[in-house]
């Protein structure tokens, strides 16, 4: 019998392939990333099971403590906050990391390069996070200087791959959200990037309908 985490699993992808096709997108160009922060290792199991691979956590500690139970195919995202002095711990604990999406400064970037290269692994995926509704309560760079901080990542960081942007939607828009219009103007300037061969994606965390919605409308 399926389990509840599973039936909302199903429901969520069933609902990105509706939006993705009101858009004019293939839903196999969305990946959705289960952010499973707090929630236990059985929990995780389950979804898997179900045939989900994309999973986020926010703390450091919580994704040393169940990545080593869990299958080694799981692309792991960490997708909270990261204090430059564990970006070591992370790169060493969890050798199936997929991406960091939250590299909001130069600093936390320089750790993460050396880090990566310290263990011998492949290029770490990474996300410049953007803070583009000025809510003090977010982390992320300053949309003035995201441009900046990306091609860091790209010139100065050999062990880091930059793949994009990321920004936390606010809660309380109520028709097009104008902080990812600002996120959405900061990414097409990035499209310089192509004549140096960079390919850039672009992830933003939101779950509600009112997003979903939107992303119908684009």
């Amino acid at each position: 019998m399926e389990g509840a985490a599973a039936l909302a699993l199903r429901t969520v992808l069933r609902r990105v392939q509706q939006a993705a096709e009101k858009s004019g997108r293939q839903a196999s160009q969305v990946r959705v990333v289960a952010v499973s922060k707090t929630k236990p290792v059985s929990l995780i199991r389950e979804v898997y099971e179900a045939g989900h691979r994309y999973f986020g956590e926010n703390y450091v500690q919580e994704i040393l403590d169940k990545a080593p139970e869990l299958p080694t195919d799981i692309q792991w995202h960490f997708i909270g906050h990261l204090q430059s002095n564990k970006a070591k711990a992370v790169i060493a604990g969890v050798p199936n990391l997929y991406m960091v999406e939250s590299v909001d400064s130069s600093k936390v970037a320089n750790h993460l390069d050396r880090a990566v290269s310290s263990i011998g692994r492949k290029p770490l995926k990474v996300l410049v996070q953007v803070n583009t509704s000025g809510e003090e309560s977010k982390y992320g760079v300053e949309p003035s200087e995201c441009v900046e901080l990306a091609k860091h990542v790209k010139f100065q960081c050999p062990n880091l791959e930059f793949s994009g942007l990321m920004t936390i939607g606010m809660l309380d828009y109520s028709s097009r959200p104008e902080n990812f219009e600002v996120a959405e103007l900061k990414f097409v300037k990035l499209l310089e990037f192509q004549r140096i061969n960079v390919n850039c994606q672009w992830a933003c965390q939101e779950t509600s309908n009112r997003r979903l919605k939107w992303e119908a409308q684009m």
